[in-house]
């Protein structure tokens, strides 16, 4: 029902993720992230919040991504129909994908970048997004745009898409956390928001507000 991706830039220390989804509200559903603790996207048939939230928790208790993974997901008797990914702090990866997931289903996990996706026209699919996210100079938000419209572009969603959402936390500057929640081009206005975040007023406040590389920021 989802396609999603999580990314660790170790040169920058940024942190980015993006999904998009043929439901509503992929942002409020699948995507959570602490710069401290890393990212996870937690999907699925029957996705739990409670996969997202406990493992989020456990990295930044200092459990590795695998760690935190396999302990949530085995304890839990629907895991068939639920699928998960995790990226922590030193940005090693895990995922999960259950065994009834709608096919097409699956994930890759690799240093840096984790993706899943499910009732995907196929593979390639989540072929096209690891590509996009490898060939890209871009920033890691503009990466993360530029991954969607590679997953749509290679079948995306079976179901078509309503809903689209881009996360990114970065040592030096506020979150960033866009949410389409129910669009006929999810991804096209993803992009105008995210262009609208870049001019002003919006930006020039962005200097005001704290950062992890200096949490004492004030208003000037």
């Amino acid at each position: 029902m989802t396609f999603s991706i999580l990314t660790f830039d170790k040169k920058t220390g940024t942190f980015a993720a993006a999904a998009a989804t043929g439901s509503l509200c992929v942002g409020g559903w699948v995507l959570r992230g602490d710069i401290e603790s890393g990212l996870v996207a937690s999907q699925g048939t029957s996705p739990s919040t409670f996969w997202r939230d406990d493992v989020l928790r456990a990295m930044h208790g200092g459990q590795t991504a695998r760690d935190a993974v396999e302990a949530v997901t085995s304890v839990d008797a629907g895991r068939g129909h639920r699928q998960l990914i995790a990226l922590d702090r030193t940005g090693t990866t895990h995922g999960f994908t259950g065994g009834n997931s709608v096919p097409f289903a699956g994930h890759l996990a690799r240093q840096g970048v984790a993706i899943a996706g499910n009732m995907l026209k196929g593979a390639e699919v989540l072929e096209a997004m690891d590509a996009a996210a490898q060939s890209c100079s871009e920033a890691a938000d503009q990466r993360m745009l530029r991954v969607l419209n590679a997953a749509r572009q290679a079948g995306g969603d079976s179901r078509g898409l309503l809903s689209a959402a881009l996360l990114v936390l970065a040592p030096d500057r506020p979150p960033l956390d866009l949410r389409i929640d129910y669009s006929d081009d999810p991804i096209a206005d993803l992009e105008r928001l995210y262009d609208r975040t870049r001019k002003s007023p919006y930006f020039d406040w962005l200097g005001e507000v704290p950062v992890l590389q200096d949490k004492s920021c004030t208003p000037r």
